[in-house]
């Protein structure tokens, strides 16, 4: 059976009715678009720090900041503000051909003092996506300019996401994102899961489950001739993919291998970046040294589309030389570097700098860390995981075997419903977990009432479950 992803309708908003409008003339990413006809939207009409509220108010914590990306909630007045400023300075404009203008400068330059290890150059593009496929170019680029036409192969990671572009559906490592696209494309290699709860052997340590995925890759990278692979990517936490943290010493082990075959790092930073982890960067947490490194999201606080890719100095040089030998950068899109975007951005990390967003996170988290793993021990939960404020609880029909439920019960998507019926709005990840990515400025209290919510869910579920027979 096809695994979808679309949530089951919940009381609340114009969403439970056939319809909220007549005709909904939106193609929805990420549901069932036949289904959709039946159940309509649910309509999200406004917002205030933490909250949203459907257009019957009823007020919700978004516990996912909308896409893992609202970190600064939806009322921050300093960036509608910022926007607004630029929009009357300067609405527009391009970076090609020698122009730019001054937020991109002072955006680019405030990202290089940011990054979690020395880069050089920054590239704007408009989405996460745009970033990783703006990668697979640039990687392509640099081997073909130093005269390695074979170098080509990029590895990512089963379970990775890193967009859903071509090129960037290509290196997600899940199957919804692949079937009937004709997915992956050529050079697109995935390597193992690096998930120790789920694919750790029995007596297995983690750190044994580590030192068995970098062998894997090693000889991954063997099999394919390393003269043919070019770079391996992948996030510090797999965000879309399941919440999956690395298991201890995985970067440790893994980096090396990639040095020794001159293969290029690359961090997909457009989830972990700007402190989700508990600290500025994943790559920090997690002692990853990117050639590489992509962000989004966060960025702007996902007021307006923007995301960067930073390059160190040696890709840098490589990519500025073989420009110059073939008269130009032939890449860039329309909105590359948009002034209204770096605007906000800029005053986006201003405002982590000034509040100390990132002790903030490291000071509320444990309320989310430790809130959820007093469900540790529920008969539905196998695994609770995360670390700053980003968390996930998996589900499953034996905990000792690990067995999943049968994708059509919707064990996930049933969950999720149940919590937002008690004012709380997380994510199913498939059929199996559920994910947690609040805004960054979330408080202790109101942590403690998603928790709350969550518990609250997860008991009706279960007894649904029951009742239903299903366990």
């Amino acid at each position: 059976m096809a695994v979808q992803t679309e949530m089951p309708t919940v009381e609340g908003g114009r969403g439970n009715s056939p319809a909220s409008r007549d005709i909904d003339y939106v193609m929805h990413p990420y549901t069932n678009l036949d289904r959709h006809k039946q159940t309509g939207p649910m309509i999200i009409e406004r917002g205030d720090g933490v909250y949203v509220w459907d257009d019957s108010g009823r007020r919700y914590i978004e516990a996912m900041a909308g896409l893992w990306c609202t970190s600064l909630g939806f009322n921050e007045e300093r960036l509608v503000e910022a926007a607004a400023r630029q929009m009357r300075e300067l609405p527009y404009y391009h970076v090609f051909a020698h122009k730019s203008t001054m937020p991109v400068i002072d955006l680019a330059e405030k990202l290089i003092a940011l990054a979690p290890v020395p880069m050089s150059k920054v590239f704007f593009a408009n989405s996460g996506s745009e970033a990783n496929d703006t990668v697979v170019k640039m990687v392509w680029y640099y081997n073909n300019a130093l005269g390695r036409p074979d170098k080509k192969k990029i590895i990512s990671r089963i379970k990775g996401y890193h967009g859903v572009t071509v090129a960037s559906a290509s290196m997600t490592g899940l199957p919804y994102n692949h079937k009937d696209f004709d997915l992956p494309i050529a050079n697109i290699l995935h390597a193992d899961c690096p998930h120790y709860w789920l694919y750790g052997e029995e007596g297995e340590s983690e750190e044994d489950f580590a030192t068995r995925m970098a062998a894997n890759l090693e000889k991954m990278i063997l099999d394919e001739g390393p003269d043919t692979v070019a770079a391996f990517i992948a996030e510090p936490i797999m965000g879309a993919g399941g919440v999956i943290l690395p298991p201890r010493t995985y970067f440790e082990k893994i980096q090396p291998i990639l040095k020794k075959y001159d293969i290029l790092m690359i961090a997909d930073e457009v989830i972990c970046g700007f402190g989700r982890t508990g600290n500025m960067w994943g790559s920090q947490t997690f002692d990853v040294w990117p050639d590489i490194l992509t962000c989004a999201k966060a960025l702007s606080s996902a007021y307006l589309p923007i995301s960067a890719v930073m390059v160190n100095e040696a890709v840098a040089s490589v990519i500025s030389a073989n420009a110059g030998k073939l008269g130009t950068f032939g890449h860039g899109y329309t909105y590359t570097g948009h002034p209204v975007s770096a605007a906000v951005a800029l005053e986006t990390l201003a405002i982590y700098e000034e509040r100390d967003i990132v002790s903030h996170v490291r000071a509320v988290a444990p309320r989310l860390q430790n809130g959820l793993r007093q469900f540790a021990d529920h008969p539905l939960v196998g695994e609770v995981r995360g670390t700053g404020l980003v968390a996930a609880v998996h589900l499953v029909k034996d905990k000792q075997t690990k067995e999943m439920f049968d994708p059509a019960i919707q064990a996930a998507p049933t969950l999720f419903s149940k919590v937002q019926a008690h004012g709380v709005i997380t994510r199913a990840i498939g059929m199996d977990a559920v994910s947690f990515s609040p805004p960054l400025i979330i408080s202790a209290e109101q942590l403690d009432a998603v928790v709350d919510a969550f518990g609250k869910g997860l008991d009706e579920t279960w007894d649904w479950m029951r009742a239903e027979g299903h366990v």
